[in-house]
């Protein structure tokens, strides 16, 4: 909403500082803190340390924080792949069509995680395609849960497509596959940057089905950190929680800086 007398804009920027550091920034900073806190007895923490980063972004730590990214990284080329492909087919349907689809796609977000988790296993644990026990499983998982974002963002860039390329292109004598390949996709790059970091940030967050799935040897970061608080170790847990939040942003900064590229071409 736009604000255009001076006391609407300070009224406005005080209700965001009112509402977004309690609830969001707070939080985020007591994680900060605790990363780096030896002992935490009162309202701030009573000394500082690094020891917790150096567990952080070692040993199991490390491990699991490859198993998050190249788990992430999977994960969203499936679901942008998959769902960008059915998003430019439910374009040619009817209404009917695209309802069914969009349906279709939202259902694994429409319920818990842990529903999704659960199908996946038993659907998965029985021939004639065995996955549990593998990294297979916990990746297309992960793929289910975001594929829904990549479709819904895709879908919404094409019904913001104007028609009057295509039917340039088709004019002039293109086929409908070079179309597709240089006209439309990369007028939806910058959509589908978008969609792929959001993917990315959805599966780097992602434990709920991810605790029913994982094999010992493919341990995403979210469960590490899980694991560490239920030990007791919250310090190092918080540090842990901090390079995954680093890591997730900095994937998100350079997939932003693609798309604003791709939006000046």
């Amino acid at each position: 909403m736009l604000v255009h007398s001076r006391k609407g804009k300070w009224a406005t920027w005080a209700l965001f500082f009112v509402l977004f550091l309690p609830l969001f920034a707070l939080p985020l900073l007591v994680i900060l803190m605790a990363s780096f806190a030896e002992h935490w007895s009162g309202a701030f923490p009573s000394g500082f340390t690094g020891e917790h980063y150096a567990s952080a972004t070692r040993g199991e730590s490390l491990r699991a924080l490859t198993t998050s990214l190249v788990t992430a990284v999977a994960a969203s080329v499936l679901a942008l792949a998959v769902g960008s492909w059915a998003a430019l087919a439910a374009a040619s349907l009817k209404r009917g069509g695209k309802r069914f689809m969009d349906a279709l796609f939202v259902l694994p977000v429409a319920v818990p995680s842990v529903v999704v988790g659960l199908a996946v296993l038993v659907a998965f644990s029985k021939p004639p395609m065995i996955l549990n026990g593998t990294r297979w499983i916990v990746i297309l998982a992960h793929a289910l849960l975001v594929t829904a974002f990549a479709h819904q963002s895709v879908s919404a860039a094409i019904a913001r497509l104007d028609p009057a390329y295509e039917q340039a292109a088709a004019s002039l004598g293109a086929r409908p596959s070079y179309v597709l390949w240089k006209v439309k996709l990369p007028l939806l790059l910058p959509s589908l940057n978008a969609a792929a970091g959001l993917c990315f940030a959805l599966s780097m967050g992602e434990l709920s089905a991810t605790m029913m799935l994982y094999p010992p040897d493919w341990m995403p970061l979210p469960v590490r950190i899980y694991a560490a608080t239920d030990r007791g170790s919250t310090f190092t847990g918080a540090a842990v929680a901090v390079v995954l939040m680093a890591a997730t942003l900095l994937v998100l900064l350079t997939v932003s800086r693609i798309r604003t590229r791709a939006s000046y071409r």
